[in-house]
């Protein structure tokens, strides 16, 4: 059996096809996120802390770290401040010291710059996982070498120098070329991770089939673990909870071993529940005047005002459960008993390496 190994210092997880679905959390991303960009840029890392902990929590049992920030303030005091391979170099080992201060969660470092991916192995504890590689020439001969002289797993994505082609025997033979050139350079396929690119299914209706039949071809003919961007099959689409929870664990049925995803449901926040309590006051209803946000957004269905494990995190412990990859049902039935709870334990959570005596 195909077995990826990641580590941080004290703690093991494994990617493998006799082991529970592997969530990556992704949250630990500037791109797209206003606030944490503007956080990071005057140093503040403790939005950084909080997901990493509430992913963790939630049972991320790897957590992606991406440096892609955009300083706007410090590009006008300084040019270079609008060049990536400036910013993330730097960037990236701060992130990933705050990081493991907080948790022992093995680490999957993520970069399009070769320095942060670099610079981000000189300060992982461990063996994280790096992501990533494509089947473009240039990048094939940059990050290869990484992979090797560090020791560690790669995520290989299968577009190249033509781009992402919708065509699924394409992206096969890409991948099959990862593989291939990773052996050139001594990595085996156990190491190699191969993420076959979830097209949106509002775009293309046959996404999803084909990512299934991608992931068995991958499983079969190469042996290589897989993964994905959860969350791209749903883009543009209503009710992508509904979608992503029917995707996963379909894709795990169909091979895959581990998913990029959000593992937290986000809480419920202030806006929302005044907008909530005026609507209840509207329609006669009185509630106790000593009643808390958390009791009120409870009884009306509205999630928690903390976070906690996302409908994604159910359908994946579900999922485990179903393909004998949770003994007994233990995780499943401690995830149900306390929702709120954090849900680890079980074989779902990633193992402690033993020290040495």
């Amino acid at each position: 059996m195909t077995c990826t190994v990641i580590e941080s210092a004290t703690r093991t997880t494994v990617i493998g096809f006799d082991q529970p679905f592997c969530v990556i959390g992704e949250r630990i991303n500037p791109t797209g996120r206003k606030i944490l960009n503007e956080e990071l840029e005057r140093g503040d890392f403790s939005r950084v802390e909080a997901d990493a902990l509430a992913q963790v929590a939630a049972g991320a049992t790897v957590l992606d770290v991406n440096s892609g920030a955009v300083f706007s303030n410090k590009m006008g005091e300084d040019p270079r401040y609008a060049d990536n391979n400036f910013v993330e170099p730097m960037l990236m080992p701060e992130l990933i010291r705050v990081v493991q201060a907080v948790t022992d969660c093995p680490l999957c470092i993520d970069s399009s710059v070769p320095g942060a991916l670099q610079a981000g192995l000189e300060a992982a504890n461990g063996r994280p996982l790096v992501n990533s590689v494509t089947g473009e020439e240039e990048r094939l001969e940059v990050v290869l070498p990484l992979v090797k002289k560090y020791g560690v797993p790669v995520v290989a994505i299968s577009n190249d120098d033509t781009g992402i082609s919708e065509d699924p025997d394409v992206r096969f033979a890409v991948a099959k070329k990862i593989v291939e050139r990773a052996a050139d350079f001594g990595i085996p396929a156990h190491d190699i991770v191969v993420d076959p690119l979830v097209m949106p299914i509002g775009a293309m209706k046959t996404a999803g089939l084909q990512v299934f039949t991608l992931v068995r071809r991958l499983r079969e003919e190469l042996g290589v673990n897989t993964t994905c961007g959860a969350s791209n099959i749903s883009f543009g689409l209503p009710n992508r909870h509904g979608i992503n929870n029917a995707f996963l664990p379909m894709a795990y049925g169909a091979g895959m071993t581990s998913a990029i995803m959000n593992p937290v449901a986000l809480p419920v926040g202030p806006r929302k529940i005044a907008e909530k309590k005026a609507q209840v006051e509207e329609a006669g209803i009185i509630l106790p005047p000593d009643m808390d946000d958390e009791t009120f957004v409870k009884l009306f269905g509205m999630g928690s005002t903390m976070p906690r494990a996302g409908k994604e995190m159910e359908a994946i412990r579900a999922a485990n459960f179903l393909m004998d990859q949770d003994d007994g049902g233990g995780a499943w039935i401690r995830f149900n008993q306390d929702p709120d709870a954090a849900p680890q334990g079980g074989r779902a959570g990633g193992r402690r390496r033993r020290r040495a005596g």
